[in-house]
């Protein structure tokens, strides 16, 4: 007995042993995961089916970490990254780049897959759609500004800032380069937007530099958007977005939406163009700032109400909705506010979801509730990242 409990113990490694080994697959949150002498590791800088050296960063008790420091024999999809910081000890950002944008897709879908297999209990496929070319998508950034009042970004997993002089993901009107060329107060944040007229807001706690708002643009809708208030960071997530929505939400003219985690309006003026000056929408915001801009947003419409609040604590308030959309934190809505919607017996809830395993999550939810995933679509809007958007619809029966 003692023998067997010897053997059955795993070996412990140490941070910065280096061993061989093969990538097994891909791991939600961007990491690939790889055993060695019985025990798990999270690989960075990997692809599955790659023989490579792996050193250890971290140790733990379920399992470990490490970073490919030599491929010994590479994946067809190896790429050289393109930009010059995307390198284990560089920019913690893109953990992607090393691979084509092809499979990287691939990836996200297996990733999505493997989340509702085993949170939801479903076999889920679903393919990530490309959206647009995959650098120069991104209009809003933090930058760190490191002790010498240098800008960069944080390494992987570390506090480390890693000065940068541009970023290849940032679209041209964030002027990143002349941002880092720049020196700053030292030991703080830089919130930088800009959205496609050019327009840009350096900020802090306040506005440094540019205009208070951004105005932004989807379609025929003009938003105002405070520099701390939610706006989607790739440039065509709005308009991309909003017609997935849309197609799903399936709103006719009469109906009540009710748009919850609504932010300055982006699905509220989308749903108000469908239900006309006969139906209502609600939008349900914790942001005081976002409230604000809603406001201005929708001024003089007497077809929409604001709140502001947790909206869980705001749900009891609302009386009735023929379709309910919801675009809730990373975190998810969570059984609470999804117990709430399904008492207001909508025809359809509309779910826009940026992590997998939060979506799969309230799906398991959802499911005992009664409701069923009806169709989902995927959008690679942060290529070169682990990142990905989803939108889902659920309903009451099967819709074909």
């Amino acid at each position: 007995m003692e023998t067997e409990r010897t053997e059955a113990k795993k070996r412990a490694f140490r941070v910065g042993e280096k061993f061989t080994t093969t990538i097994e697959k891909v791991a939600h949150g961007g990491h690939f995961i790889a055993r060695h002498e019985g025990a798990v590791f999270f690989i960075r800088h990997g692809i599955p089916g790659e023989t490579v050296i792996v050193e250890v960063t971290s140790t733990g008790k379920s399992f470990n970490r490490g970073d490919v420091v030599e491929v010994i024999e590479p994946s067809a999809d190896r790429v050289k990254a393109p930009c010059n910081y995307a390198h284990r000890l560089g920019c913690g950002g893109c953990d992607f780049q090393h691979i084509s944008i092809s499979r990287q897709r691939d990836l996200k879908s297996e990733v999505i897959t493997e989340q509702f297999a085993r949170i939801a209990k479903m076999d889920l496929k679903v393919a990530v759609e490309e959206v647009a070319e995959p650098l120069h998508w991104r209009t809003r950034a933090i930058l760190n500004i490191d002790g010498s009042g240098k800008a960069g970004f944080f390494g992987s997993r570390s506090h480390n800032s890693i000065q940068i002089d541009d970023c290849l993901t940032c679209v041209p009107e964030l002027k990143l380069a002349e941002i880092t060329s720049r020196t700053w107060q030292p030991n703080t944040k830089l919130e930088i937007s800009a959205n496609n007229s050019g327009d840009r807001i350096i900020a802090n706690a306040a506005v440094i530099e540019g205009p208070k708002e951004l105005v932004e643009v989807v379609g025929a809708n003009t938003f105002q958007v405070s520099h701390s208030s939610f706006w989607q960071s790739h440039k065509l997530a709005p308009a991309v977005l909003t017609e997935a929505v849309m197609q799903f939400a399936e709103l006719q003219s009469g109906d009540q939406a009710l748009d919850l985690y609504g932010g300055v309006g982006l699905f509220t003026a989308a749903a108000l163009s469908a239900v006309g000056a006969t139906g209502r929408v609600d939008l349900v915001e914790a942001s005081s700032s976002a409230i604000g801009d809603a406001k201005i947003n929708f001024e003089n419409l007497p077809n929409v109400n604001i709140y502001l609040g947790d909206v869980a604590k705001i749900m009891p308030r609302i009386g009735s909705a023929d379709v309910v959309i919801l675009d809730p934190p990373r975190e998810g809505a969570g059984q609470l506010v999804l117990q709430q919607i399904s008492a207001l017996n909508p025809q359809r809830i509309v779910y826009v979801a940026c992590d997998p395993a939060a979506l799969a999550r309230d799906c398991a939810f959802a499911n005992d509730l009664g409701w069923q995933l009806t169709k989902v679509r995927a959008f690679d809007l942060f290529p070169m990242t682990h990142h990905i958007e989803m939108v889902a619809l659920f309903t009451r029966s099967a819709i074909d």
